[in-house]
């Protein structure tokens, strides 16, 4: 139990961060994105993370509702993750730097999540 909980726990968290993180950077104005994001082909590497880490996240739902009570996938979805993004590592980090933090944790987080189905 203690196991799946963690695993549901980190996937999760790590793919709802760099989901959001992506959103969050494509939402900004031109006057105010990175310098990453005015590059050629900048926009369409977050928005090809920012997908994987959504994929990534219902991969890690779909884990959690199917190993753990219903109840825990669905306040972490809600309540649990987006809190603590939004209070640690956008508030640490910024935006960019915990997209390409989470980047190669989310692929982390697939193979996690396939070899413990």
């Amino acid at each position: 139990m203690t196991d799946t909980l963690m695993i549901f726990l980190l996937t999760g968290l790590v793919s709802m961060s760099a989901a959001l993180s992506a959103g969050t950077l494509n939402k900004l104005p031109e006057d105010k994105r990175p310098d990453f994001l005015k590059r050629r082909n900048g926009p369409v590497t977050v928005i090809m993370i920012g997908n994987f880490a959504a994929l990534t996240l219902i991969g890690a739902l779909a884990f959690g509702f199917r190993k753990l009570d219903w109840w825990i996938p669905l306040t972490c979805i809600f309540l649990t993750f987006p809190v603590i993004h939004i209070l640690i590592f956008q508030r640490l980090l910024g935006n960019l730097r915990t997209l390409f933090l989470m980047a190669p944790l989310v692929l982390v987080s697939i193979v996690v999540l396939y070899l413990n189905w």
